[in-house]
């Protein structure tokens, strides 16, 4: 499946941010969606609240996918209670 162009533009936003410790904290204020797309399009990021929505359902899918893993301790294999 081909990434929208805005898609790359989240990831940009991202590792971006990762590095800014003053962008991390301007983007931690914005209260909703909306807000975070115009914050960051105010900055030259090109992202659509496409992304954001996709980005939170692959979140939520890698989440629930290393909940199923076993946890390996000293004891061997376990599972993780979520």
């Amino acid at each position: 499946m081909d990434k929208p162009m805005s898609w790359s533009e989240l990831e940009r936003l991202v590792e971006t941010a990762e590095q800014d410790g003053h962008l991390r904290r301007a983007l931690r204020h914005c209260r909703s969606r909306s807000e975070l797309v115009l914050a960051a399009r105010r900055l030259q990021f090109q992202i659509s609240l496409q992304d954001l929505q996709h980005a939170r359902q692959l979140h939520w899918r890698h989440r629930e996918a290393a909940a199923a893993l076993p946890h390996w301790s000293e004891a061997g294999p376990q599972r993780l209670e979520a």
